[in-house]
């Protein structure tokens, strides 16, 4: 699925950290906890609580955010729509890890099971 060249620069400028409190509040608010939406987040980048914090810390950019993760290798196991689009079809790669996340925080949110959420 083709996003905008404006759409996918909006959100490769973006800062995490503008998203991040958002991310906390949606999972909270469902009964789940921001340790578990950390688990989330270092499944699908590998980043540490201390990594995770210092990017937060630096107002990284998604472009940033994404550069320094190490996506994993599962990552195509993550299917179904976020926001009008297809995760799957996705052709903008740093769109489609962004979207990604969003998935992943709104299946928690949705009260899926920790090991879904995380394919295993």
């Amino acid at each position: 699925m083709n996003t905008t060249s404006q759409h996918d620069e909006k959100i490769a400028k973006m800062t995490f950290a503008s998203v991040y409190p958002h991310y906390v509040a949606k999972v909270e608010k469902k009964g789940r906890t921001k340790s578990e939406l950390h688990q989330v987040i270092t499944w699908l980048t590998g980043f540490d609580n201390e990594k995770l914090q210092e990017l937060i810390d630096q107002k990284a950019t998604f472009e940033t955010f994404f550069g320094q993760a190490t996506i994993n290798p599962n990552v195509h196991l993550i299917t179904g729509l976020i926001c009008g689009y297809r995760v799957e079809e996705i052709e903008n790669p740093l769109t489609q890890q962004v979207r990604y996340l969003d998935k992943l925080v709104d299946e928690l949110a949705k009260g899926k099971k920790m090991e879904k959420v995380l394919r295993g």
